[in-house]
């Protein structure tokens, strides 16, 4: 398993517009022990009628280091996404590190969280 820990700075300003969805998170989390491993071996699509939510879900995906495809027609954005390495996110804690978890799962990752 390819390990990958990164500052979640730039992700936390593209978070902080996207909050009702993906776990808000700060930059303290990168220092954290909770690590949630995740990955998306094949492609995953996300459908969104408004293109603001879509352009933000591809620029959370993309600062989570995932190869990110969109398209828009018929009114809607499909916002396509895969991550087929596994990559690390650090988190200050375990609630935030589930909060997380949870958030990769609805969005077709599969997770690793050790407790």
């Amino acid at each position: 398993m390819t390990r990958r820990l990164f500052p979640l700075f730039a992700a936390t300003l593209a978070l902080a517009v996207f909050a009702p969805t993906a776990p808000a998170a700060s930059p303290v989390e990168a220092k954290a022990d909770e690590i949630v491993a995740y990955r998306a071996v094949k492609w995953q699509s996300s459908h969104f009628e408004d293109a603001d939510k879509a352009a933000t879900h591809a620029k959370t995906l993309k600062k989570l280091g995932c190869e990110v495809k969109t398209g828009a027609h018929g009114g809607h954005t499909d916002v396509s996404h895969r991550c087929p390495e596994w990559r690390e996110i650090a988190l200050a804690t375990h609630e935030k590190a589930h909060e997380w978890e949870e958030w990769l799962k609805a969005n077709g990752f599969e997770t690793r969280h050790a407790h």
